[in-house]
């Protein structure tokens, strides 16, 4: 049986970054102000999340899914890697419009890999930000094109101004953008597949326009027309709200009412803290988990009860996320 698993963040610069896992979710960061992604759970390659404290401090996701797959995944089809990659985005500036392809198309490519559809969740939002989700009404291939070739993209783009606690669903083949003020949450498929539209007419810190990928990124917008918040559903357990649930993850919001009780059904379960502060079982040895840390449950684990108390920043409040649909 493995323990339950937290991670060392993997953080990503990029021009559009900030500060705010540090300001936000309490970290400490080197100096700069361009940590964009903090990436709490991935198994791509090179890029592996490497266990933080405990008996297995310092082994890699990737070695416990070639190794301890039964354990860690349970019934769940042992793939080549943990099928999905979990992450925070602190975007100060508008990331670029992009879309990522499916399975399909993302097999074809040197070399192979997964699709990418991901689920977005508003951790917070800036007055006035905007979340660019889909197309607008009756705009095709041939006027999205048209409008990217003339510096005019967002013209055609749907978007609107996302709140707090909004989710938001991006199958593959979704043309898409982060706007500026936004700290979001992501669950994907664990790709790193990114085909670059358009880059709002930038440029990059050499003082020259980032590549775009517009071949290949027309080719792989499959889906058409607006994107909208989804509707949370109600759930057998008054404190589970299902926000999502795909062929690849199911994506729920919780807010523990004193205790919850979660995983011993034979798959994994990954914990995310938005808020207040959850404890495991004091036989883990686990620090209690404050804003903006995460735990891996393992498949192997029996059911695990979570207590749950409110903080200074509210009462506790937590993303579920299971791979598969």
């Amino acid at each position: 049986m493995l323990p339950p698993l937290t991670f060392e963040p993997l953080y990503r610069r990029y021009l559009w970054g900030g500060r705010r896992f540090a300001t936000a979710l309490g970290r400490t960061l080197p100096p700069g102000d361009d940590f964009a992604e903090s990436w709490e759970i991935v198994d791509h390659g090179a890029d592996q999340s490497i266990v933080a404290a405990g008996p297995l401090a310092g082994t890699t996701l990737g070695s416990l899914v070639r190794e301890r797959a039964g354990d860690l995944l349970g019934g769940l089809a042992a793939p080549p890697a943990f099928p999905l990659l979990f992450k925070f985005l602190d975007a100060q500036r508008d990331l670029s419009v992009q879309v990522h392809p499916d399975d399909a198309r993302a097999a074809r490519l040197t070399p192979p890999d997964l699709g990418k559809t991901e689920a977005w969740y508003v951790v917070d939002a800036a007055a006035g930000s905007r979340i660019y989700a889909g197309l607008r009404e009756n705009v095709g291939r041939a006027e999205l094109e048209a409008a990217i070739r003339a510096g005019r993209c967002a013209e055609v783009l749907h978007s609107f101004e996302p709140r707090v606690g909004d989710c938001v669903f991006i199958p593959a083949g979704t043309v898409h953008a982060i706007g500026a003020g936004l700290l979001v949450a992501e669950i994907q498929q664990a790709s790193d597949v990114t085909y670059r539209l358009f880059d709002w007419n930038r440029t990059g810190p050499d003082g020259r326009p980032r590549p775009l990928h517009i071949e290949a990124g027309l080719d792989a917008v499959t889906r058409f027309g607006p994107v909208a918040p989804v509707t949370p559903a109600a759930t057998d357990d008054l404190s589970v709200r299902r926000l999502v649930r795909c062929d690849y993850f199911s994506f729920d919001e919780v807010v523990p009412q004193g205790h919850w009780e979660v995983a011993g059904d034979g798959t994994c379960h990954l914990l995310a803290v938005l808020s207040g502060e959850v404890a495991l079982d004091p036989a883990w040895n686990l620090p209690p988990l404050g804003r903006g840390s995460c735990v891996l449950l393992p498949a192997s684990l029996p059911r695990q009860q979570v207590r749950a108390t409110a903080g200074a920043d509210g009462p506790a409040k937590l993303l579920h996320v299971t791979p598969g649909g």
